[in-house]
């Protein structure tokens, strides 16, 4: 690693000198990058992430002088991947500029790409709203190029952090859009049972039991075989113990049927953590309404 770190400084003296001295204005930025990218590389070897990530940054703007866009916007997505291991910030700084590069070549894909690649840094730094922030951009990039599997996927991100946030029309509005949208596909409709499954568990988080039963009239017009399936018995049981409960007082054990109908579910289709953290929601929530009524007995 000693050797690669020293190799790596010569390489990073000679562009700076190259850089300095006289020359074509043209081979001088090419000579000099073709030094910066060995001098990135050797330090990438010793491990040396953030002068790696530095030296491909003096890669970029070489090639800007050079007028290459493309090459400029890879430069800066090496230096992104080089900060990731030791500054998130600066890697979300280099990505964006990768991504503003790639839009003035017309390189949209790459774009969503990165734009997605930046939601995902943010995610890992819990930073949720920057990170919604930039799936619903990736998402539309996505879609304008008809990758309309990775537009899904960032638009699903969208709807389980909406509803994380307790925006839950948002995120229904999004699964019933892809729900909707998958119909169409012989790839994707596999999928739209789950989808709807989702954008129902939200609506009983909402807690409008009218809103509830228009969205299983509504879910069985948009796909007919949704009525057949397990999602759709789960969904309509837990709706019509909501329903019972309203007209009800709520007894200890109507708590403890909510929790079967969701363990009776769980055992043949298992929940992720989202789901259940949401049915949850809608548990205490049914448990708060009958402490309420004990207070006032």
């Amino acid at each position: 690693m000693a050797d690669q770190l020293s190799k790596a400084e010569e390489y990073e003296k000679k562009a700076e000198k190259k850089l300095n001295g006289w020359g074509l204005f043209g081979s001088k930025y090419e000579d000099a990058a073709d030094l910066f990218d060995k001098a990135a590389n050797s330090f990438k070897l010793a491990k040396s992430w953030d002068k790696a990530g530095a030296t491909y940054l003096r890669l970029a703007s070489c090639h800007l002088k050079l007028e290459s866009k493309h090459e400029a916007a890879q430069a800066y997505v090496d230096a992104a991947h080089c900060y990731k291991k030791t500054n998130i910030n600066e890697a979300v700084n280099c990505l964006d500029h990768a991504v503003n590069l790639f839009c003035d070549i017309g390189r949209l894909s790459m774009a969503a790409r990165y734009l997605k690649e930046i939601a995902e840094l943010y995610e890992s730094q819990q930073n949720i709203e920057q990170a919604v922030v930039y799936y619903e951009k990736s998402a539309d990039f996505f879609q304008n190029e008809e990758v309309t599997t990775s537009a899904n996927q960032c638009k699903q991100k969208v709807a389980q952090y909406a509803a994380q946030l307790e925006q839950y029309q948002k995120s229904i509005d999004i699964y019933e859009a892809i729900a909707r949208q998958s119909l169409n596909n012989n790839l994707l409709k596999y999928g739209v049972k789950g989808h709807l499954l989702n954008a129902g568990i939200c609506e009983l988080c909402k807690g409008d039991l009218v809103a509830i039963n228009n969205a299983l009239e509504r879910y069985q017009e948009l796909d007919p075989t949704f009525s057949g399936t397990r999602e759709y018995r789960f969904l309509t049981d837990l709706a019509a113990l909501s329903l019972h409960l309203y007209f009800s007082a709520i007894e200890e054990e109507d708590v403890g049927h909510f929790t079967t109908i969701v363990k009776e579910f769980d055992s043949m289709t298992p929940l992720d953590s989202w789901k259940t953290t949401l049915l949850l929601r809608v548990k205490e929530k049914l448990k708060a309404k009958e402490l309420e009524e004990d207070d006032l007995t």
